[in-house]
């Protein structure tokens, strides 16, 4: 059973975002990572990007897939976790530590279409 972590939202593509006030701190689950094996590579944006809701901003790539990453909310990404470059497999090792970019919200009423963790253990299975 996948590390489902309470009070933080998920989005049906399996990405969590913890709402530290009008920033978006942006991840990916427990159930995604381990779906996808181990992370051999993050694409990731650059600061200032812009990106809307449900709009692809990077990647993960492992040695069994390709999988791209959505924006739970729109916003401008303020902060990139650049350590993901040299250590990939952070993600693996701890999916809800390491997270991918923060996003400064255009608009947090976005935040209503995400699930708790409740509903997306229920989505997950």
């Amino acid at each position: 059973m996948s590390k489902i972590v309470e009070g933080l939202l998920y989005s049906e593509s399996h990405e969590w975002v913890k709402v530290d006030g009008s920033v978006a701190i942006i991840g990916v689950s427990d159930f995604a990572q381990a779906e996808m094996g181990d992370i051999t590579y993050v694409d990731l944006p650059s600061e200032d990007d812009e990106f809307a809701a449900g709009e692809s901003f990077g990647a993960l790539e492992s040695v069994k897939a390709s999988s791209e990453l959505y924006c739970p909310v729109s916003g401008r990404v303020i902060a990139v976790n650049s350590e993901l470059e040299d250590a990939p497999e952070a993600i693996n090792e701890d999916p809800y530590a390491s997270w991918i970019i923060k996003v400064e919200m255009s608009d947090s009423s976005e935040l209503s279409k995400l699930m708790n963790a409740a509903a997306y253990e229920q989505a997950a299975k």
